[in-house]
């Protein structure tokens, strides 16, 4: 549960000449499969990266980072793309508030008009001032105004609370639309109590309204989890949401993580329980951070993703929400390397398309010839359609096993992130395949997913490969006949799921000749929600999604 403030370390500045013969010689051996793209090109040090997309133009990209500067510390470094990542504008460096600070933690959104926003934090090396701050770019992202101060590093004296600021918008279109939202948590070095903090601005970031806690009696972060880290979002509904770790033993003996929501912009919240735990990661270097995601097609819809060593080794898990936090899923593990194999996942980060497509993206390892943190690397990815029960096969988007380096053993590069747009996946991550610590992009349509048959009349030309044909319209009635087409003879089975993956129901179990085939799937006893059918044929598999509403 121990979290990352996103830290340099003398150490990192101290690396500006790195051994790079063997990256150089892998890097003209595969020049020419190399896709990814080299944002940075730093010199020694670039951490943690953070993309935003123009909710109006999904061509126009902006990444922000953390960036070695001589003679300047730490800077936040951003570059813009408007033609989706193929070109990229000059690197602006955003200036320091004070001549003796490093910056830190970077983030970025855009609001419904375009407007993007950077928080980041700017503090001096003893960590006794500094402030996180925001600033507004009006041009997309090339020049950025003055900064705005949103809480200093004194606000509570003794806490330090600006440490891992989150900058989340509200882009739906609901009475609190355009508000800012940010949440930080204690930096190293703070006192006990331990808590996540939540500030908001109503008008574009200029003025800061005075920081609360998101946590509270019987829902504290506690003193146990020195930086309870929230991951903030606005559901489609603007609804604000963040989860946040807690371990307070007389709320529950065991680890959990919560939600703390809030309708009226943070004057209020509520809170639920995600889950709890009794597996504490204990491995110092890995990268763990835990994130939270809202389903912009869905205001319902949120879903949790967070690293866990259910089956011996870190592995990628999720949980979701279909009702807004009241209750959630089991786990679910995405990444699909053989179970137990003793090979570790991390850096994890995930999106919604609007939708209701998802990707998530982490660090994998799984073709890494030891079990430890410190071996090789790779970017791995999984997606899952907004009909899907599963997600898909996973797949690569590095195109190098990258070799581990020390500098992967010190703060400022905990996070990658990702985003997905009209079923084109973009993410942007550190590695050293150069011999130093850059940014990286890649671009990626996601795998083709099998064919799905739109509502039409069942036709006497059978298909290719086995096909499920939908004759109604989502929400469906209780009572409704699923069609489906075989071109070939073989043993057949359709089933219903419920959302957290339990069987409901058989629908066909049996060996079927070729042809058109019709079945009654009779959901007159089950509840209102969302359930899913699965055909299977031989290799075949074709899931559709079924909402039922009484």
């Amino acid at each position: 549960m121990k979290q990352y403030s996103g830290r340099y370390s003398q150490k990192v500045l101290q690396k500006i000449i790195l051994p790079a013969c063997m990256f150089l010689i892998a890097g003209i051996i595969n020049a020419g499969l190399a896709q990814n793209q080299n944002l940075s090109n730093g010199v020694v040090f670039d951490g943690e990266p953070y993309l935003a997309i123009n909710p109006n133009n999904s061509q126009h990209l902006v990444v922000a980072w953390m960036g070695f500067v001589p003679f300047q510390r730490i800077q936040i470094k951003v570059r813009v793309s408007f033609d989706g990542g193929q070109n990229w504008g000059n690197t602006t460096r955003i200036p320091h508030i004070s001549n003796i600070f490093s910056s830190a933690d970077p983030s970025l959104t855009f609001d419904n008009a375009g407007n993007v926003y950077l928080a980041y934090v700017d503090f001096n090396a003893l960590r006794d001032s500094g402030a996180v701050y925001v600033r507004r770019s009006t041009d997309g992202g090339i020049t950025w105004g003055n900064p705005s101060e949103v809480i200093d590093i004194h606000a509570e004296p003794g806490k330090k609370p600006i440490d891992r600021p989150w900058l989340v918008a509200d882009q739906s279109n609901g009475i609190h639309q355009g508000n800012l939202y940010i949440t930080t948590m204690n930096a190293k070095g703070a006192s006990a109590p331990f808590h996540p903090y939540f500030m908001t601005s109503a008008d574009q970031g200029n003025h800061w309204q005075p920081w609360r806690y998101a946590d509270t009696s019987g829902w504290s972060a506690g003193f146990l989890i020195s930086q309870p880290m929230p991951s903030p979002v606005v559901g489609a509904d603007g609804v604000f949401h963040c989860a946040y770790p807690s371990w307070v033993l007389s709320q529950n003996p065991k680890p959990q993580y919560l939600l703390a929501s809030s309708t009226d912009a943070g004057q209020h919240f509520s809170h639920h329980t995600i889950f709890d735990t009794p597996d504490v990661f204990s491995d110092s270097l890995a990268k763990k951070g835990y994130l939270l995601i809202a389903n912009p097609a869905n205001a319902d819809h949120l879903a949790f993703f967070y690293l866990d060593v259910l089956h011996g080794d870190a592995d990628v898990f999720m949980r979701e929400t279909l009702d807004s936090g009241a209750s959630w899923s089991s786990p679910l593990r995405i990444n699909d390397d053989p179970v137990g194999n003793n090979r570790m996942q991390d850096l994890l980060w995930a999106d919604f398309d609007r939708d209701g497509d998802l990707a998530v993206c982490w660090r994998d390892r799984r073709n890494a010839p030891d079990s430890t943190y410190a071996t090789d690397s790779e970017i791995w990815c999984a997606s899952r359609r907004k009909d899907a029960a599963d997600f898909s096969p996973n797949f690569p988007i590095s195109d190098a096993a990258v070799p581990y380096d020390s500098v992967l053993a010190s703060s400022g590069n905990d996070f990658m992130n990702v985003k997905l747009r009209n079923d084109t996946l973009y993410a942007v991550w550190g590695d050293v395949r150069t011999g130093k610590l850059n940014i990286w992009f890649e671009k990626r349509a996601l795998p083709d997913p099998s064919p799905v048959a739109i509502a039409q009349p069942v036709s006497e030309t059978l298909p290719e490969k086995p096909q499920l044909r939908q004759n109604y319209l989502n929400p469906f009635n209780p009572a409704t006949k699923i069609r489906y087409s075989l071109p070939k003879a073989g043993f057949v089975t359709l089933k219903i799921f419920d959302i957290l993956g339990t069987e409901i129901q058989t629908l066909v179990n049996e060996k079927q000749v070729a042809g058109q085939y019709s079945v009654v799937f009779d959901a007159k006893n089950l509840a209102s929600g969302i359930y899913f059918y699965r055909l299977a044929a031989g290799n075949f598999v074709q899931t559709r999604k079924a909402i039922l509403l009484r």
